[in-house]
């Protein structure tokens, strides 16, 4: 197995369960499954496949959907003792080549449609691996890191119309990892569910949860929301980790009446705000399940606070019909920041330092802004005001500032906007959000010539995760303007609400 000074490797997680549960499923994808002796095998072999193609490399790419092929390739890059970039093929050719420049990926293990991505892009300076292959020699074991290496790097939406690259490190993960450990009892025997794409830093969590305790990761695909209790039921799932959305999703299907949803012990929800009435709903349907509102940006390792909800408790610490966060993660400072500055009061910009923060950014020039240096300490600037409650948890009031969350994906709304100014018929462009159904929606206003809905729609199409796509395009001769001469968000705001 893995060498001893390798302890705080990521991948320590998935050999402990090799060690100890080689027979049982460690990955199902639809029909097929994998055990952890066999995914290791495979995991061992892509590595051994991407050091002969590329002498220790620092930085793998995996640009592929889903599969067990795609988890033995994440855990190839890991065991090389490179830093994994998931990538997705869904994303924009443009995308995913700025990402693939800034990241200085040298090698990537694509299936068969990340290899039409890759092709499109035509980029000649990186080394390609089917992953399908199962590969020649492969390691005897996983070469050995250190805990400051970058395990995995991640991005997010970015408002200069560039994503911005967030590097995890092997320290960070351990220490996020350990207070999971702590906090839940997942064993063998629980099933995770996994809703997320690899290139959400949510995935990780069910992933190293998951492997670290020797469970099984179970993907759910889109169509599974069409009878998610029969789905749940038939696999057995003990964990469900979502987005709130999934929530919404799950009621017009029919899928939350009473008692339907029996098997599931955990579900865990995260990536947007979580609503009390979805909760309510949610726990109707699984009466057996413990609750948990778990909130966190990517630059903080997946989450940093965590509500656990009690039906007698939760309900009055509710703030405009809003979940708690909870309480910061054991390790770590935090401070609320008002718009002057100060670092008092009750109510604030919440920053946080310690073990899960990231150094900073790919390019530090994206630290400007979202960093702060304050008593001595560099701290992130998370962007959200929140409010201590009287048993001294935290609740989510809002942003600070354009960036909001879009059915769990982090957007910028500038870098939405910054696309649409790209566009021939666009002279400007504002957008907003509405809420309906208790879903988050874009909803863009635009000046310059009318425009078909669709024309805009297909040139965004080209540079924009589907994720980050509006709902609605309405055209403007002008904006209005507030008493400060300003465009009039508020206003425009609120004529979207009205539909």
């Amino acid at each position: 197995m893995a060498n001893q000074e390798s302890d705080h490797a990521l991948y320590q997680r998935f050999l402990r369960s090799v060690r100890s549960v080689p027979e049982r499923h460690a990955v199902r994808d639809g029909d097929r499954a994998c055990t952890y002796a066999e995914l290791h095998e495979r995991a061992l072999n892509r590595a051994g496949a991407v050091l002969a193609a590329a002498d220790r490399p620092k930085v793998v790419g995996v640009l592929a959907d889903r599969s067990i092929e795609t988890y033995a390739g994440l855990l190839a890059a890991l065991y090389a003792g490179a830093t994994v970039v998931p990538l997705h093929p869904d994303f924009p050719a443009q995308r995913t080549e700025r990402m693939l420049t800034d990241a200085s990926v040298e090698l990537v293990l694509a299936d068969e449609r990340g290899r039409k991505v890759l092709s499109d892009i035509g980029s000649p300076d990186v080394k390609v691996i089917e992953l399908e292959d199962a590969g020649g020699p492969g390691l005897s074991e996983p070469r050995p890191v250190r805990a400051s290496d970058v395990a995995y790097m991640l991005f997010t939406s970015g408002s200069t119309g560039r994503p911005k690259g967030v590097p995890i490190t092997h320290a960070n993960a351990r220490h996020y990892f350990e207070l999971m450990d702590a906090r839940y009892d997942f064993t063998p025997e629980d099933v995770f569910s996994q809703t997320f794409d690899l290139n959400f830093d949510c995935a990780m969590f069910d992933l190293f949860c998951a492997w670290g305790a020797g469970a099984t990761v179970q993907t759910v695909p889109p169509a599974a929301y069409r009878d998610l209790p029969r789905f749940v039921a038939e696999r057995g799932m003990t964990v469900w980790f979502a987005t709130p959305s999934s929530i919404v999703l799950a009621r017009k299907r029919g899928g939350l009446t009473p008692g339907a949803l029996p098997t599931l012990r955990w579900s865990l929800f995260a990536g947007e705000a979580l609503r009390a009435a979805d909760v309510t709903d949610w726990q109707a349907a699984a009466p057996g399940s413990t609750i948990e509102n778990i909130y966190g940006p990517t630059e903080l390792t997946i989450t940093i606070t965590g509500h656990r909800w009690r039906s007698d408790a939760s309900p009055g610490l509710c703030v405009n019909g809003l979940v708690p966060i909870g309480a910061v993660h054991a390790g770590h400072d935090w401070i609320l920041r008002t718009e002057s500055g100060d670092t008092v009061g009750d109510e604030g910009e919440l920053c946080i330092s310690g073990p899960q923060m990231t150094a900073g950014y790919l390019d530090p020039t994206d630290d400007i802004g979202r960093f702060l240096d304050h008593d001595g300490r560099r701290w992130y600037r998370t962007g959200d005001r929140v409010r201590v409650l009287g048993n001294g948890e935290l609740i989510y009031l809002g942003r600070l500032d354009s960036q909001v969350q879009v059915q769990g994906w982090r957007v910028e709304l500038a870098e939405v906007e910054h696309a649409l100014r790209s566009c021939p018929t666009v002279d400007d462009a504002v957008v907003v959000t509405r809420s309906v159904a208790g879903v988050t929606e874009l909803v863009v206003f635009h000046t310059g010539s009318p425009t078909e809905a669709s024309t805009l729609y297909g040139s965004l199409r080209r540079v924009l995760p589907a994720g980050m796509l509006p709902r609605e395009f309405r055209y403007l001769e002008e904006f209005p303007l507030n008493g400060n001469r300003k465009i009039d968000r508020g206003r425009l705001a609120r004529e979207a609400a009205q539909e």
